[in-house]
């Protein structure tokens, strides 16, 4: 196991989306493609506001975009493993909140890949920066047990 995934603590996350590998998820090598990875991620990060702010989310009327992501790839994994992202939001900030991620096997716990992840807030309208609103601070604080500023 890699430097990266030898310092995590699992611990904190509290949110765990099981996730189905499909045939054309792999490559020639065999194994999940990187870039499926960061698919299963956004499944797993709407999956993760709609639980925390205990509703479906309107994304024509919320916005929220990627502005960074950085992705280590510590090890493969195969068709028949049995997988799950961890999500997690570590701080938020005025206009932007950082998550990270975790794609870890189910069975032996063994880490595939950490993400982290920094979203902005932003008007759907005016298509400028906003403020994070003030209900999902408090649904995430809530979700996670703790303050996140």
């Amino acid at each position: 196991m890699s430097h990266i995934a030898d310092n995590l603590d699992l611990s904190i996350f509290r949110h765990r989306l099981p996730v189905q590998i499909r045939f054309n998820d792999l490559d020639m090598l065999g194994h999940v493609n990187n870039a499926v990875y960061f698919s299963m991620m956004d499944l797993a990060k709407t999956r993760y506001f709609e639980e925390a702010l205990e509703a479906p989310l309107n994304w024509k009327k919320i916005g929220v975009a990627i502005v960074n992501v950085n992705c280590d790839f510590v090890s493969q994994t195969f068709f028949d493993d049995k997988i799950e992202v961890l999500t997690a939001i570590t701080h938020i900030g005025e206009k932007s909140l950082r998550l990270e991620q975790v794609v870890i096997g189910v069975d032996d716990r063994r880490v595939r890949c950490v993400c982290h992840t920094v979203m902005a807030a932003f008007d759907m309208h005016t298509l400028k920066s906003a403020l994070i609103l003030p209900e999902w601070r408090e649904g995430f604080e809530n979700f996670e047990g703790k303050s996140l500023s």
